[in-house]
């Protein structure tokens, strides 16, 4: 491994929430949660958030009167709460969370030619923002256009000829209001639809108007690689069966290992630069595993086993951080790569899919830790600190059977 040759950046790993019901949850309760989805020491320390912005009528949106024609004089309106979603952007930035990802689900249903804000294909129409308190570093226009629901949404093409015609249009727009908000397209349902969405935008030229390529889990993983030299982020990942404290027992949807797995694959397959959760927090849904912290009591924050998934990365993967230039393997079962914080700290993460333990040896050129700390997450450590042996200019660490551990040197 070598620690000046750097691949992409890594921005980090977050979540969205059901913002009003957090904000509502009882005291004790709302800082448990919060403490283990933002802070680095006592939780994942996770660096992004995903917001909404609203498409329905008064209360969802703001602008919830159509001015008659586009060139009619907008009413905005404003709450100051958003659905809980400015004060929930406001305790993540109390942590430190800098990166806020908002994804419009769909253009008022006037501005379409369906008159309704569910999906139909739309005629790109532009989108009229208005000020927030909070800031936005990017944001997306589309949501799942390759689905059809019956709640808030647009369709495109696969040959995302609307998305074509809208982004220059909408790219301007930000640029003349003065905003340093990247644009991103276009949140599709799974992989294989982002695949033909991004070679359709790289051909049309349109990596110059956007600032990320962003996509969603449910129909497939991020496994492979973009043709784009814009940088990918999945932004929406969940499973909809019950709430799953079960690291691994047999690879099943809602197990901890399988979504380290997810993760690992997506930062470097796909050569992710974000990995978001579909929700942080729910209260007393435990019937679902769409989210990554529940309560059991009622009292007491209670992390899935995919929360520790998430939280091995993010913990420790600061933004800012560089993926490094690696060589060799492990195993052959055995996931690992090193990363660079901007601190100067090296960060090895490796996923062990294996029936036995593996020992982890990593050489790093060039570069000679001082220290090393190492944490380890498997059945019996959520997490946990472990052993690594420095020696010379290189790290020794085992890594258990299903299991996941990440070395930080100094």
């Amino acid at each position: 491994m070598s620690p000046f040759t750097t691949l992409l950046g890594v921005v980090g790993l977050g979540a969205l929430a059901l913002w009003q019901e957090f904000q509502n949850a009882p005291t004790a309760l709302q800082k448990g949660a919060l403490d283990l989805l933002f802070s680095p020491i006592k939780g994942a320390g996770f660096s992004i958030i995903r917001n909404r912005l609203g498409s329905g009528g008064k209360g969802d949106s703001i602008l919830p009167t159509s001015p008659g024609s586009p060139a009619g004089k907008p009413t905005y309106t404003w709450g100051n709460d958003d659905s809980g979603q400015v004060w929930f952007t406001k305790q993540a930035v109390s942590y430190g969370v800098n990166k806020i990802y908002t994804d419009a689900w769909s253009a008022p249903g006037f501005m379409k030619t369906s008159d309704t804000y569910a999906a139909q294909p739309a005629m790109p129409a532009p989108l009229a923002i208005g000020d927030k308190p909070m800031p936005t570093s990017s944001c997306s226009f589309l949501n799942e256009p390759d689905f059809s629901p019956e709640y808030s949404q647009m369709q495109i093409s696969f040959n995302a000829q609307e998305a074509i015609f809208f982004i220059p249009t909408l790219s301007k727009a930000v640029q003349s209001a003065g905003l340093k908000t990247a644009v991103t397209c276009c949140d599709a349902v799974g992989w294989a639809s982002t695949v033909k969405y991004t070679n359709a935008l790289v051909a049309a030229g349109m990596e110059s108007y956007l600032g990320l390529i962003t996509s969603h889990t449910y129909s497939g993983d991020a496994n492979t690689a973009l043709n784009t030299e814009l940088s990918s982020w999945v932004t929406e990942s969940s499973i909809t069966t019950v709430f799953d404290l079960t690291w691994f027992k047999n690879r099943g949807a809602t197990e901890g290992m399988t979504w380290a797995n997810k993760i690992a694959v997506g930062i470097i397959n796909a050569n992710l630069s974000a990995y978001l959760a579909w929700e942080g927090f729910e209260l007393k849904q435990l019937q679902y595993n769409s989210h990554l912290v529940d309560t059991q009591d009622g009292k007491t924050a209670t992390p899935s086993a995919n929360f520790w998934a998430f939280a091995m990365w993010s913990r420790y993967i600061r933004p800012g951080a560089q993926i490094l230039q690696t060589s060799g393997m492990v195993a052959s079962d055995v996931l690992t790569t090193a990363v660079k914080n901007k601190d100067g700290s090296i960060v090895i993460i490796s996923t062990n899919n294996g029936s036995a333990a593996k020992a982890a040896n990593v050489s790093l050129k060039g570069f000679t830790p001082k220290a090393a700390s190492a944490w380890v997450t498997d059945n019996s450590h959520k997490p946990a600190s472990t052993t690594a042996s420095i020696s010379g200019s290189g790290v020794s660490v085992a890594v258990p059977s299903k299991g996941v551990v990440t070395v930080k040197l100094t």
